[in-house]
């Protein structure tokens, strides 16, 4: 058996253990209970030796099982206090951290496709990585003109491990999707699959880079490394410092936090009114926090293998209906619910329950300045998680678009990472410059969307966009 073959036995076998690993746990829960240990006690052990586990997996296996637990990190502040601590160490490992493939693989990879004398193209090439992360490692080198420089090496295979892992994933997501409440665990997994090829495909993320460096050279709040060099495999940018935002979020100052967390809010809503693209990839481990020549705090950000393309920006429907919501117009703001497809035509509502589910999403909309909580998170998961509630009642009846997917799923993940930061951000401040719509005045002519028929199911939270 070839040493390909033998790794993807390993990583399906791993991954398929998983679910028995949970069953076997759940069981001795329950000896634990007949033994005299409370319910509530022997459930927190319960999810901690759950979170270990499965994390502790994904991490060991990068591709598409590190991809889904870097995608399912920004969620944890929804999880109840007590139990968060466990998880909140393991997902950030996998923020940024896996491990690394052999320094003979890297060399080898560098050969192939930089050429035999590849060494030629650098001052210096440090061999232990700076960063390992799901498809690809990342090396800290100097280019020949003298430019400190990230060189990101894809690992062999990796396209072939990202679909194996979502595959194996997928068919045990029900099992899965009580690890965060709220979240629909299926479309997450399907929407990381259907986006493999490019995740995979360096050139895109390099277009996608230059149009962003391009864009924010003379930001004086967001840096983007421009792009060195470009080929099958590698991708070389400029290198950065800064504090990775996971470190902020453990042991920032609330200066820093609230900094980090505005910036963000603003760099990930005007990408789209600047670039014609979405950055979908809002984990911490993708951002820096820099201080500039004057001490100003920057926001540096990191790796553009997943955007979403929106040539006219963020689509004039989402700022039209938050304004509407907020004003309390409820018969406006279901009629365009119903125009744009997130009710079915065969689903009758109520426009005033409709505007109560909506309302406490929308709540950061509604100050001058809001501070994201894990608390408030937690309220909110809860509310549409718990299947005797209004609101999750309601939330199983809309629907989806498919052309707002990764726009809901870059919302929840930013949402999820300002409550880490327990920031307290302007945010009606960047929805008034960036979103097409939410001012009165703005001409917001409707773009055109795709299908709505199309559109996907959606529990609880996944229909907060």
């Amino acid at each position: 058996m070839s040493d390909l073959p033998r790794k993807a036995v390993t990583r399906t076998a791993k991954l398929a253990a998983l679910p028995l690993g949970f069953a076997g746990r759940a069981t001795w829960g329950l000896g634990k209970r007949i033994g005299g240990k409370s319910a509530e006690i022997v459930g927190r052990e319960l999810q901690q030796r759950t979170a270990e586990q499965l994390f502790k997996v994904l991490g060991e296996l990068k591709g598409g099982a590190m991809k889904f637990g870097q995608a399912m990190s920004v969620f944890e502040s929804a999880l109840p206090e007590e139990v968060a601590g466990p998880y909140r160490a393991a997902l950030t490992k996998l923020q940024e951290a896996a491990p690394p493939m052999p320094t003979r693989t890297v060399h080898a990879v560098l050969a192939e496709r930089l050429g035999e004398d590849w060494r030629e193209l650098f001052l210096e090439f440090e061999d232990k990585p700076a960063a390992a992360a799901s498809i690809g490692q990342v090396h800290r080198a100097v280019w020949a003109d003298g430019r400190d420089v990230a060189v990101k090496v894809q690992y062999p295979g990796a396209g072939e491990a990202l679909l194996s892992d979502l595959n194996q994933l997928g068919r045990f997501a029900r099992v899965l999707g009580p690890l965060i409440p709220g979240m629909d665990i299926k479309p997450l997994i399907a929407e990381l699959r259907d986006r493999v090829s490019e995740e995979l495909d360096y050139d895109l993320e390099a277009q996608a880079q230059r149009a962003h460096a391009e864009e924010f050279a003379d930001d004086p709040d967001v840096i983007v490394p421009d792009v060195v060099h470009q080929c099958e495999q590698i991708l070389v940018t400029e290198w950065i410092d800064g504090v990775p935002l996971a470190d902020v979020i453990t042991d920032g100052s609330q200066e820093e936090r609230d900094r980090a967390g505005q910036l963000l809010a603003r760099f990930l809503f005007s990408g789209p009114a600047r670039t014609g693209l979405l950055h979908a990839d809002p984990h911490p481990g993708n951002f820096r926090l820099l201080q500039g020549e004057k001490g100003e705090w920057q926001l540096g950000v990191l790796d553009f293998g997943t955007v979403d393309r929106l040539p006219g920006g963020l689509p004039p429907t989402i700022g039209r209906s938050l304004r509407m919501t907020v004003e309390g117009q409820a018969d406006a703001v279901y009629e365009m619910l119903c125009e744009e497809g997130f009710v079915k035509d065969s689903v009758d509502l109520e426009p005033e329950a409709v505007l109560d589910y909506l309302l406490p999403i929308i709540e950061p909309a509604l100050a001058d300045e809001f501070t994201f909580t894990r608390g408030w998170m937690r309220s909110q998961a809860t509310r549409v998680a718990d299947p005797r509630s209004p609101a999750h009642q309601l939330g199983k009846r809309l629907n989806l678009p498919p052309s707002y997917l990764l726009i809901h799923r870059v919302t929840l993940s930013t949402i999820g990472v300002l409550c880490q930061l327990g920031a307290t951000v302007r945010m009606r401040d960047e929805l008034e410059e960036w979103v097409p719509g939410f001012l009165p005045d703005e001409p917001a002519e409707q773009e055109e969307q795709q299908d709505p028929a199309d559109g996907q199911e959606l529990d609880g939270a996944a229909a907060e966009a």
